[in-house]
C-alpha cells in the first residue's frame, strides 16, 4: 500500500484529495495547521504542524520516520491568497506570506526527502497566474506562485538523477476556501488601500467575474491521481485556466500595461 504525504490536509482541495486517494487504497499522511477535530474521521495519520517552524516539521518527521521507512509521494497544497497593494502592504505580512506559499514547500521536500525512493515524486500546486504577467494587487500571490514554478524546475533538474519525478499542477479558480480569501483579501483592500480607492473597486468586478467560473476541488484530486499513476509523469497539469487571462497575456507587455490601465484608471 503506497503513503501520501499531503499537506494543506484540511482545505478543499486537500480534503477532495485525501478522499479520493483513500478510496483508491493509498494511505494518507494529512499536515495542516488546524485542529485534528476537523479531520472529519477520516482515516489518515495526521499531524498538527505549523509549516513556517522548521522544528515542528522536524518532529513530524521523526515521529514519520520510525514508523515507515518510504513515502511514495508528497503533495503540497498548504497556501494562502491574499490580495494587496505592494507598495502599502507591510514588511512583515509579505514576508509571512512567502513564509507559507514557498518556505514551507522547501522545507517539507529538504526534510522528508529520505523517505522518497526511486519512482517517488512531488507534486507542487502553483496557479494559472504563474507562467503569466501578474495583474495588479495580484502580485504578491502571483510572485510566489511564479517562484514556486521555478524552484520546482529547478528541484526537477536535480532530483531526476534520483529517479524521483517533480510536477505542478496549475489550476484556475477551484471552489474551496481559498475563493473565499480570495473574496475577502479584496474587499479588505478596497477598504484599507488609501492610494488605489477607485482602481480596486474597478478590479474587484473583474475577479468576481474570473472566479465565478471555479471547478470542484475533487477535479484536482483526479489530477492528483493522475499524477500518482503516470509512470512518466508531466511537469505541468493545467486546469480550469481562464481564457480571458491568457489572452491578455498574448499581448506585448506594454499593450497589456495599456488595457489594464484602461480598464482600471481613474476619470
Amino acid at each position: 500500500m503506497k503513503t501520501v504525504l499531503i499537506t494543506g490536509v484540511l482545505g478543499g482541495m486537500g480534503k477532495a484529495t485525501t478522499k479520493l486517494l483513500l478510496d483508491n487504497g493509498y494511505q494518507v499522511i494529512g499536515l495542516d495547521a488546524k485542529e485534528q477535530s476537523q479531520i472529519e474521521n477520516l482515516p489518515i495519520t495526521y499531524y498538527q504542524v505549523d509549516l513556517t517552524k522548521t522544528e515542528e516539521i522536524n518532529k513530524v518527521y521523526e515521529t514519520v520516520s520510525k514508523k515507515i521507512d518510504n513515502i511514495y509521494a508528497i503533495v503540497h497544497f498548504a497556501g494562502i491568497y491574499q490580495m494587496d497593494s505592494l507598495v502599502e502592504m507591510e514588511e512583515q505580512e509579505f514576508m509571512r506570506i512567502f513564509d507559507i506559499n514557498v518556505f514551507s514547500i522547501y522545507r517539507i521536500n529538504k526534510t522528508f526527502l529520505p523517505l522518497l525512493k526511486k519512482g517517488s515524486r512531488i507534486i507542487m500546486t502553483s496557479s494559472e497566474l504563474a507562467p503569466l504577467a501578474p495583474l495588479p494587487f495580484t502580485g504578491i500571490y502571483a510572485i510566489t506562485k511564479s517562484t514556486i514554478e521555478k524552484y520546482a524546475f529547478s528541484l526537477k533538474m536535480e532530483l531526476q538523477l534520483l529517479g524521483i519525478d517533480v510536477s505542478v499542477i496549475r489550476p484556475g479558480a477551484v471552489k474551496t476556501g481559498l475563493l473565499n480569501q480570495s473574496i475577502s483579501s479584496m474587499d479588505k483592500l478596497c477598504e484599507k488601500t488609501k492610494l488605489y480607492k477607485d482602481n480596486t473597486n474597478k478590479f474587484s468586478k473583474i475577479v468576481n467575474s474570473v472566479e465565478s467560473k471555479n471547478i470542484s476541488p475533487i477535479k484536482i484530486a483526479k489530477k492528483v491521481k493522475k499524477v500518482l499513476k503516470a509512470k512518466k509523469p508531466k511537469y505541468v497539469y493545467s486546469i480550469n485556466r481562464n481564457r480571458l487571462l491568457k489572452l491578455l497575456n498574448f499581448l506585448p507587455r506594454r499593450f497589456q500595461l495599456f488595457v489594464i490601465k484602461k480598464l482600471l484608471q481613474s476619470k
